[in-house]
């Protein structure tokens, strides 16, 4: 009985010593110096073959052929600034082509290029506007010579300020400049030109207030003391006494009173407004006669690039006669008189802002 109890004792010793798995090895203790007080325990690299999803989260390594190229560049941060920077280059062109056409007609070819830059700075009291614009047009039809349509080169700089933030009222200086770019004619005559660059030329500065409202499409300019300069840098016109200026005088200096007023409106959807007045009287010379300069165009917008322009420029200036008469000997017999000057526009081109 007692063999019996034995036997069945070491079975059930070695049955349960085979039924456990031996445990795999990872951590090895290994001695780096002589010193044994200090060991170092390095973990094997161990290799796994079926790695688990958590596994794969945490392990170092990366795999380099998925990793893409950064495409986009994120601006998590803009200063604020308080400048507006406008940019804007537009050509319109107008082209008329006959073949065999019985109604007749000539060939054709238009174009006026513009640009228009601008920097404006506002802040709390002060407020800074700064515009250029310049324009030039040309046409060429079958049968003559290149004429010019357009002509114009506009710098002005307005310097405000106001005592608080409430108000919309502000204490300006502000300075005009107008002239063109190349020589004016009254076509068909090529040979005598009615005007040139810096003949005339016109200079307004000023002392006044403005009316600016928070979002800055409208702008009302007062000035009861402003001096108008008008140059005539030009030996043959200065000569004929052109544009106002006394006969051989390069300058004809004016103080007077202006009001200036711009206004720009979205009047219907894709349709913007763009007005510009400017209206100037003498204090000296001709008090109560009022210099217009008036400008107005309707921006037609197609999409980003394309638009159609309508516009019409107004002139009226006591200085620029008319109609004058001159004598075989060269005496001016009659001065002329001045007279309303009037543009109108229609184009359809490209519009690029940057």
């Amino acid at each position: 009985m007692r063999l019996i109890c034995f036997l069945v004792l070491f079975l059930t010793i070695i049955l349960s010593a085979s039924a456990q798995v031996a445990p795999f090895k990872v951590f090895e203790l290994k001695s780096d110096s002589t010193d044994y007080t200090f060991k170092v325990v390095r973990i094997k690299d161990v290799k796994l073959k079926y790695v688990t999803r958590s596994a794969k989260l945490t392990d170092p390594r990366t795999v380099l052929n998925r990793i893409k190229p950064l495409r986009r560049w994120y601006k998590r941060f803009e200063p604020t600034s308080f400048w507006e920077k406008i940019n804007e280059f537009g050509m319109n062109i107008n082209e008329v082509s006959f073949v065999n056409w019985n109604a007749g007609g000539d060939n054709s070819v238009s174009a006026l290029a513009s640009m228009r830059f601008g920097r404006n700075y506002k802040f709390r009291y002060l407020n800074w506007k700064n515009e250029a614009i310049l324009r030039y047009g040309l046409n060429a039809q079958e049968g003559r010579k290149l004429r010019k349509t357009d002509d114009q080169i506009r710098l002005s700089t307005t310097l405000s300020f106001r005592k608080d933030t409430l108000t919309n009222w502000y204490s300006s200086v502000k300075a005009n400049f107008n002239t063109q770019f190349s020589n004016g004619f009254k076509y068909p005559d090529r040979e005598n030109p009615i005007s040139r660059f810096m003949a005339p030329g016109y200079l307004f500065l000023g002392l006044g207030i403005s009316y600016i409202p928070k979002d800055d499409k409208f702008n009302l300019y007062i000035s009861p003391i402003t001096m108008k300069s008008t140059f005539v840098l030009d030996e043959m016109l200065s000569s004929q006494g052109a544009f106002g200026v006394d006969e051989g005088d390069n300058l004809l200096t004016e103080l007077g009173f202006l009001i200036t007023n711009t206004w720009e409106k979205e009047i219907l959807r894709n349709v913007k407004l763009s007005h510009r007045l400017n209206l100037y009287t003498d204090y000296l010379n001709s008090f109560g006669n009022i210099d217009v300069d008036w400008e107005m165009n309707f921006n037609l917008k197609v999409n980003d690039y394309i638009n159609a322009n309508i516009g019409t420029h107004l002139i009226y200036d006591d200085d620029i006669k008319f109609d004058e008469v001159v004598a075989e000997d060269g005496t001016v017999v009659d001065p002329g008189i001045p007279r309303v000057q009037f543009k109108q526009l229609l184009g359809v081109g490209l519009l690029y802002s940057f």
